[in-house]
């Protein structure tokens, strides 16, 4: 008996996607694949310097990938990403304080941050090193901390300790999370990581309030 033909596609053959992959899910999935690379670590390096400047995708999404590959290096890892994200907040405040209208502008238009910048302009006038933290620690694109610090000749003492103490709780943070949870905590890692630094600006900010209350009252 001779077999009927059917009109069914052929499984074996992938199909392709209903619809092309935005820039953005490019960029990212670039930076993943760096995880699998023998010199990922370098790549890390790289990427959260670049981040403190110019590039659009956080390093968190790298450092995520390669504790959760080997989390027992997980503090090794967020010390090199933070190590690359201050010396790139660095360059990024040069740019800010000697490039900004040939390099520093073009980037801060890029991510249509002008807006931001008066806000951390003004979270500087009126808390100096606390509003320079917040500034490095919440998801504000830390670029744009870095440019707006330089152009804005904020004191580079403070703007170099907010960007070590907020670079490296966030940093530390993952670290952290994946070190004594292991990979199964990167999809909630991955989800909250902007939430979880909210929490801790809130937290900070209640804590300032708190010491000058308790001031007041002496």
């Amino acid at each position: 008996m001779e077999s009927q033909s059917t009109n069914l596609p052929d499984q074996s053959q992938p199909t392709e996607p209903s619809s092309k992959k935005s820039f953005w899910r490019v960029l990212y999935d670039w930076t993943i694949q760096w995880a699998e690379k023998p010199y990922g670590v370098w790549a890390l390096f790289a990427l959260a310097f670049a981040e403190s400047t110019f590039f659009p995708i956080p390093p968190d999404v790298l450092l995520i990938a390669l504790c959760a590959g080997a989390p027992k290096k997980s503090f090794y890892f967020a010390m090199i990403c933070t190590l690359g994200s201050v010396l790139g907040g660095i360059a990024g405040y040069a740019i800010g304080a000697g490039l900004y209208d040939t390099v520093g502008q073009s980037i801060v238009h890029f991510y249509h941050a002008e807006g931001v910048m008066e806000k951390i302009r003004g979270w500087y006038d009126e808390y100096g090193f606390w509003g320079n933290l917040a500034a490095a620690i919440t998801p504000i694109p830390y670029k744009v901390f870095t440019i707006t610090s330089g152009a804005f000749d904020f004191q580079f003492l403070g703007f170099l300790t907010a960007s070590i103490v907020g670079r490296s709780f966030r940093f530390f943070l993952v670290g952290t999370l994946i070190f004594f949870q292991g990979a199964r905590v990167r999809p909630w890692i991955e989800k909250r990581l902007d939430t979880l630094a909210w929490v801790f600006l809130v937290l900070l900010i209640l804590g300032v309030v708190a010491i000058k209350f308790l001031k007041s009252t002496h």
